[in-house]
C-alpha cells in the first residue's frame, strides 16, 4: 500500500475522532496528516520528510490558532454556549454512578455527565460545571 494512502486513512480516522470530541484539537493533526499525504504523493520514499512536514504543519497550526482563539473568546459580545448551562435544571436520561458517565438532558440537548452522587433515571439535576463535552451535575433538591 502506498504511503500517501496510509496518511489519508490516518487523516480520516483523526477527523472522525475529532467529530466525537467537538474541540478542534485533533483537527490540526488531521491537516498535518493531509500534508504528509501530499508529501508522500510527491516523494513516496521520503518517509522522514513526510513525518517532519506533517509535524511542522500541526505544530504551526496549534501555536498560531491559540492566540486567535483566545482573542475571539475575550472579544466583546462573545458568549460561550456552554457557560449558560451552569445552574440550569436537567433530567437524567441514563443513570449516573459516581466515577461513571451517564446522560443528562438539559433543555433540548443531551450531555455526557458525571456526578459524585448516585443519580437514577428521570431524576432532576442541576448543572454545576462544564468541561468541553461533559457536564458535572448534582441532585436538584439539594439546591432548592
Amino acid at each position: 500500500m502506498d504511503a500517501w494512502i496510509v496518511w489519508l486513512i490516518a487523516a480520516g480516522i483523526i477527523l472522525v475522532l475529532e467529530m466525537f470530541t467537538l474541540t478542534f484539537y485533533m483537527l490540526w493533526f488531521c491537516i498535518g496528516a493531509l500534508v504528509a499525504a501530499l508529501v508522500a504523493w510527491i516523494a513516496p520514499d521520503a518517509y522522514l520528510l513526510q513525518v517532519v512536514a506533517g509535524s511542522i504543519v500541526t505544530l504551526v497550526l496549534t501555536i498560531f490558532t491559540k492566540p486567535i482563539s483566545k482573542k475571539v473568546r475575550s472579544s466583546k459580545g462573545f458568549q460561550d454556549t456552554g457557560t449558560e448551562l451552569v445552574g440550569r435544571q436537567g433530567v437524567v436520561v441514563d443513570p449516573i454512578e459516581p466515577g461513571q458517565y451517564g446522560i443528562v438532558k438539559v433543555g433540548s440537548d443531551t450531555w455526557s455527565a458525571v456526578s459524585a452522587q448516585l443519580l437514577a433515571k428521570d431524576e432532576r439535576v442541576r448543572v454545576i460545571s462544564r468541561s468541553s463535552t461533559i457536564i458535572e451535575v448534582e441532585r436538584w433538591e439539594e439546591f432548592t
